[in-house]
């Protein structure tokens, strides 16, 4: 059956269709009420005059489809495919930054707490998310030091010998040795950090003044006082939250700006009426096919007159001229907001757990009003309670001032990113630490390499960025002397092993971050190397060659992936790079010496020592070998000269 039998086959119903290209591939996923007038629209007269429908229309051989009861399912289905598949012709969320989550780890023994950004279904507690990004590594800091609840990654189903650094700081109790404390205790605590991150704290209050006022009863002062600076400090954090939460309901707004084939948009997340952090999304090229099929996704004449605007400007704008949040009257003939905005709307909310009350767009498109009922739907099935999710279009007012000035941003970061602003160094720090969720503001970068060929010769570098710099001052070369062969991960473990025992010896600071050129293997192995020297919670990171995804040490399922445009990754390459051209200069210094070596150590009378002496006043082999008998007498002895002269005759 050929591609328009079947189309003819296709019912009526609501459903998502599929476009396949000849190896198989999905390029294309979309929905419709009418399955059948929808796929069989493509192929109008008209259709595929139009740039990239036409190309779409000339790749595809087949088509798939899937029925559904109504559009809104259709809706939600067609969200899942687009993430599942990453069809090339429809609208792609590329970027994959994600907000922070809390994740209380129930299931184990003794459970902990730790800071992701991948929801898993694994028994665990999830909270937040968290903006700025920053937030949920404050909040844990605060479990640490409050509730003695670790996020260490110390094998909690054995006993040890000793507790880690982190007892002894007052930052955990010590479920990890035998006596410490009991899992009646340790689960008590855990009761306590799970009621204060619900944002339950006035039954975390309760909690803690009646076992205060028993503990006293006691005559346990130390304990009874530990739980009255608890008290204290879940009272002053309750009365800060319930001042953000008169000031103004949670909303995200939206700005864009288009210009030459690409886009910048700009998010704003509002929070209890304020503006806690910003997210920028670009992209190049986009894909638009379905744009032609809905003219009406963008705000028209008959939009405007229904909410009460006067007349629009006109429906296109000159070809080049840039279209922003500012223009949201116009579409440019190679880019529809209404059409992008209602891919990317679905994108970033549909299956997220938390969903703000009020989303403010730029432009009016055709499914918001579905958009916005699934969305509720949504909130009503997760978290059990009626909320109405608004998707507004702002037209005066101080919404509209919002869109603005989120429109505003959307061309600064356009230009920034597409005009090579270069940020700057603290702007890159921000973004590093945000990129790879550090706890505090990366000031020095230590990064490692191996180099060898064949196992011979195997050496090691460790170069230094501080501050914005490579610090050149700090650079270390390594001689493997453990490894015989080619064992990389054995080789990273010897070296880190040193590098770091000599900084505990001499009482130096940890750098903020360790960088490991490789990859997973590289990676667990320098971890291994920092355990066995009794240091934990570092913060420490890989960079694999080709593909360049960054894994982070303790998220390694949940790899980092950075645009190719990103400051972040070209500094991490720029680091990387300048690691492996050191470790590669060593090698080759390493390798001449050895060769040169070689050749002289075979000629009879000829040691170690005197060899030495030959390269260092000659420089080289070929300048010993044509060396005359006087010359080589001014640094060896007449008998060696002549042995020297002997050998490189034959």
């Amino acid at each position: 059956m050929d591609l328009q039998q079947k189309i003819r086959s296709i019912p009526i119903s609501a459903g998502v269709y599929l476009y396949k290209n000849a190896e198989g591939e999905v390029i294309y996923v979309g929905k419709a009420n009418n399955l059948r007038s929808r796929v069989s629209s493509y192929f109008h007269e008209g259709r595929v005059e139009d740039a990239k429908t036409g190309t779409l229309v000339r790749e595809a051989v087949d088509v798939d489809y899937i029925v559904v009861a109504n559009e809104k399912e259709a809706l939600a289905l067609e969200n899942h495919l687009i993430k599942q598949k990453k069809p090339r012709f429809n609208i792609l969320l590329r970027d994959d930054k994600t907000y922070p989550y809390i994740k209380l780890t129930l299931g184990e023994r003794f459970p902990r707490v730790y800071v992701t950004r991948r929801l898993r279904k694994d028994g665990s507690a999830y909270f937040g998310p968290y903006f700025p990004a920053n937030l949920a590594y404050r909040i844990v800091d605060l479990i640490h030091r409050y509730f003695l609840v670790p996020s260490c990654k110390v094998d909690l189903t054995r006993y040890h010998p000793r507790p880690c650094l982190q007892f002894y700081i007052h930052r955990c109790v010590g479920p990890c040795v035998e006596g410490l404390t009991t899992p009646e205790a340790y689960q008590e605590a855990v009761r306590d950090v799970k009621l204060f991150l619900e944002g339950r704290p006035t039954d975390l209050s309760r909690s803690l003044r009646e076992r205060m006022n028993k503990a006293a009863a006691t005559e346990e002062y130390e304990r009874a006082a530990k739980y009255r600076d608890l008290i204290s400090t879940v009272e002053q954090l309750q009365e800060k939250q319930r001042i953000a939460g008169v000031e103004g309901d949670d909303a995200d707004v939206f700005g864009y700006h288009y210009e030459n084939a690409m886009l910048a948009v700009n998010l704003f997340h509002m929070r209890g009426g304020r503006v806690l952090d910003r997210r920028e999304f670009f992209w190049e090229d986009l894909p638009e096919p379905e744009a032609a099929v809905e003219p009406a996704d963008c705000v028209g004449t008959a939009a405007l007159a229904s909410a009460g605007e006067q007349d629009p400007p006109d429906s296109f704008t000159e070809p080049g001229r840039a279209t922003s949040g500012l223009d949201a009257g116009y579409s440019h003939p190679d880019f529809h907001p209404g059409a992008f905005f209602s891919a990317l709307l679905k994108q970033l909310y549909i299956g997220q757990p938390y969903i703000p009350r009020n989303i403010y767009v730029p432009v009016e498109f055709e499914d918001r009003e579905m958009l916005e009922e699934l969305l509720s739907d949504q909130i009503a099935a997760e978290a059990g309670r009626v909320t109405r999710v608004h998707i507004l279009v702002p037209r005066r007012g101080d919404k509209r001032a919002l869109l603005d000035l989120a429109g505003n941003n959307a061309k600064q970061s356009y230009d920034q990113r597409f005009r090579v602003m270069k940020p700057n160094t603290q702007a890159i720090q921000e973004a590093l630490q945000e990129a790879l969720g550090l706890a505090e503001l990366p000031h020095r970068i230590e990064c490692f390499d191996i180099s060898h060929i064949q196992g011979a010769e195997t050496v090691a570098s460790m170069v230094v960025w501080e501050d914005g710099q490579m610090k050149k001052s700090d650079y270390r070369k390594f001689i493997i002397r453990s490894v015989d062969g080619v064992n990389d991960f054995a080789s990273m473990r010897e070296v880190v092993t040193r590098r770091y025992k000599r900084i505990q010896e001499e009482k130096k600071k940890m750098p903020s971050l360790i960088l490991i050129d490789g990859g997973l293997g590289q990676l667990h192995a320098a971890a291994q190397a920092l355990e066995s020297v009794e240091i934990i919670n570092q913060p420490m990171a890989a960079i694999a060659k080709r593909e360049e995804i960054i894994y982070v040490c303790g998220q390694e399922d949940e790899p980092v992936v950075l645009d190719h445009h990103s400051p972040v990754l070209h500094l991490v390459q720029l680091i990387r790079n300048e690691a492996h051209r050191f470790a590669v200069t060593f090698h080759r210094k390493r390798r001449q010496m050895r060769d040169r070596s070689t050749e002289l150590l075979e000629i009879p009378g000829v040691g170690e020592s005197t060899t030495r002496r030959l390269l260092q006043h000659f420089g080289s082999v070929q300048a010993v070998r044509e060396a005359d008998a006087a010359a080589l007498s001014s640094v060896v002895t007449r008998i060696q000269a002549e042995a020297i002269r002997n050998h490189f005759r034959k």
